[in-house]
């Protein structure tokens, strides 16, 4: 192959070749995207599809870890449409104080999250394995006779904690203005 044959080095190719690639790469992404619908742009905040969010039976799924655990698990009444879309369970504390952090979470009707926490572990424990730190308290709430105190947590959520029967309940586990 001669020199006059060879396909110019990056410094022979000018303008218009960089905006002909350039149109090429746009052409694949914006393919991309309009196969895959997966891009979107909302200047506020994201916009949350409740019925394509996974659907979770809470009753069965406490149920399932009541059985497993040796603390009383609650079943909360939430509002009725709220959508159940999450479950876990993981392990808190250490040694003999060991126990387990049994979870549920519901998307509100607005869009945000609530996690409700329960566990036999102690508070310190049950607070730090949920918010991702030992923060402390930031105030109080009292509903329906039982008195909460608040912690911040991950992110701007708060956690409300409280101790009923002997089981560690840092329940409402969310934005602020979460209870609607």
């Amino acid at each position: 192959m001669t020199d006059s044959e060879r396909p110019p080095g990056r410094a022979g190719l000018g303008m218009r070749d960089m905006v002909g690639a350039m149109f090429v790469l746009l052409l694949i992404v914006g393919v991309l995207v309009g196969v895959t619908r997966s891009c979107s742009f909302d200047p506020g905040a994201p916009a949350v599809d409740r019925s394509s969010a996974p659907s979770v039976d809470v009753s069965a799924k406490l149920s399932d870890a009541a059985s497993a655990v040796a603390f009383p698990v609650r079943q909360p009444a939430v509002p009725r449409a709220w959508h159940p879309n999450s479950s876990s369970t993981s392990g808190v504390g250490s040694g003999a104080a060991a126990d387990v952090v049994v979870r549920v979470g519901w998307l509100t009707v607005d869009g945000r999250y609530v996690q409700l926490s329960q566990s036999g572990g102690s508070v310190a424990d049950v607070l730090a394995e949920e918010t991702g730190t030992a923060s402390s308290r930031t105030g109080s709430v009292s509903v329906d006779g039982v008195s909460w105190s608040t912690h911040p947590s991950r992110r701007d959520e708060v956690a409300w904690v409280a101790s009923v029967d002997g089981v560690i309940l840092p329940p409402f586990h969310g934005h602020e203005g979460w209870q609607t």
